[in-house]
């Protein structure tokens, strides 16, 4: 077969799932769809897809199990996936060239080399699998695992292209349902819950307001306790990392992932594990609350896709400083704070994307998107945040202050532009910028042009 005649039907194989996934309305929906479509195009048995958290990579609500009972070896699979030596573990597949592996090929066919064989997927009766993160740039939205029972062919190169293929699509609509929705504006704060897991993982001892946290989960695979509820197995993938990172396991990363509850809030999941008597491994404390405004500038940016420099301006707009102090710690222009928390063009999209996300046109708002210059690439695209979406999460004192508007209404001064502040002076900008004209140094009470005394 032609090189030319691959191309094309890797091509129409994306074009096919894609074209289902385009119509999901959720992340499970997605899963669902693309699970259907996928299957059809290369046969397995059974699979499992998980959405992740971009920030961690750990796993996180929702999960689909698919052929594999009612996800009873749920459990075991991620603790032999955060707490053992495997081929190709997720964590590494997230930063590699192809984010996409088979078991068999990996190990040079012998499968048996993975704790992950060894442990479970020999028992169950499993032969190969082929495992994937969806991701854009380095930021992982879901993994997923299909598998093969003994008697069917290995996954071949093709599959694995296949997958791969699909990682960022699939990662970029994954990314849509992340975006703040109406009902996440909530303004209650519940106090903290608090779960404590002992030295062998199992839960001991439970809050009140932990119950109530864990009952706003989504549904999903979980495990069984003796507190009288079963947890969610991405709170308990949480607390295994913690055992992890106590472990000196390299690159264990963070125990922390966020989760969005059924009424479309996010909650945080932290743990740490504590010491014990001479030193030994003591208990895990696994705290749930809802997230803090620093999180929820982090989500903000992975939904739209927000360069690394509008995620600091907006997480500082969310600490409720004014224009003049965002542009001093940063040492930038006054004039990117502002117009981040105002209205502005989206990130790159398609105008049918643009118009159903706002519910606007270009002819109505006489807005455009940022000239394309080159080649774009998923995810790195120009991004700004239109206010709508700041709206969402921030409070109106701390939109006004990122405007140039102090929390009273005040007007805030601000840096004329062309001048930034570095280093308590102004240095100009209009130089590089290719302008003639140099505009005056700012004036006004306690600002002192430079080379004046203070």
């Amino acid at each position: 077969m032609s090189d030319a005649r691959r191309r094309a039907e890797a091509l129409s194989a994306h074009a096919k799932v894609l074209s289902g996934a385009e119509r999901a309305t959720d992340t499970l929906e997605l899963f669902r769809r693309t699970s259907t479509k996928l299957r059809r195009l290369m046969p397995f048995d059974s699979a499992v897809w998980a959405a992740t958290d971009p920030e961690t990579g750990l796993i996180t609500a929702p999960m689909l199990v698919e052929d594999l009972g009612s996800g009873e070896g749920c459990a075991a699979y991620w603790e032999s996936e955060l707490l053992e030596e495997n081929v190709v573990p997720f964590r590494d597949l997230a930063r590699a060239a192809v984010p996409a592996a088979g078991l068999r090929v990996a190990t040079g066919d012998l499968p048996t080399r993975s704790a992950h064989f060894r442990r479970l997927l020999g028992s169950r009766g499993v032969d190969d699998e082929l495992r994937a993160v969806l991701r854009v740039g380095d930021r992982p939205w879901a993994v997923v695992s299909l598998f093969r029972m003994r008697g069917g062919a290995p996954f071949g190169p093709v599959e694995t292209t296949l997958l791969a293929g699909l990682s960022g699509p699939l990662a970029s609509l994954l990314r849509r349902f992340a975006r703040p929705s109406a009902s996440s504006a909530g303004t209650d704060a519940p106090a903290p819950g608090l779960v404590l897991f002992g030295p062998s993982g199992e839960p001991t001892s439970i809050n009140e307001e932990a119950r109530r946290h864990l009952s706003q989960l989504p549904q999903g695979p979980s495990i069984p306790s003796q507190l009288g509820l079963r947890l969610p197995i991405w709170v308990v993938a949480t607390a295994l990392q913690a055992q992890a990172i106590a472990r000196g396991r390299e690159r264990a990363g963070l125990a922390r992932v966020r989760i969005r509850t059924v009424d479309g809030r996010w909650l945080t999941c932290h743990a740490s594990c504590l010491s014990g008597p001479a030193g030994r491994p003591g208990p895990v404390a696994l705290i749930i609350e809802p997230v803090a405004a620093a999180d929820r500038a982090v989500i903000i940016a992975d939904a739209y896709g927000l360069t690394p420099r509008e995620l600091e301006i907006t997480q500082l707009i969310t600490r409720g400083l004014p224009t003049i102090e965002i542009a001093s710690t940063l040492f930038i222009s006054p004039t990117p704070c502002a117009t981040t928390s105002r209205p502005s063009s989206a990130r790159w999209k398609s105008p049918a994307e643009e118009n159903s996300l706002h519910g606007c046109s270009p002819s109505t708002t006489g807005l455009r998107p940022r000239r394309q210059t080159g080649t774009p690439v998923e995810g790195t695209a120009p991004t700004r945040v239109r206010t709508s979406a700041l709206r969402e999460w921030l409070t109106p004192s701390q939109i006004g202050r990122a405007g140039g508007h102090h929390g009273s209404g005040q007007p805030g001064r601000r840096l004329p532009t062309g001048h930034c502040r570095t280093a308590g002076r102004y240095s100009r900008l209009t130089a590089a910028r290719g302008r003639r004209s140099v505009p005056s140094p700012p004036q006004g009470p306690g600002i002192r042009p430079p080379g004046q005394g203070q």
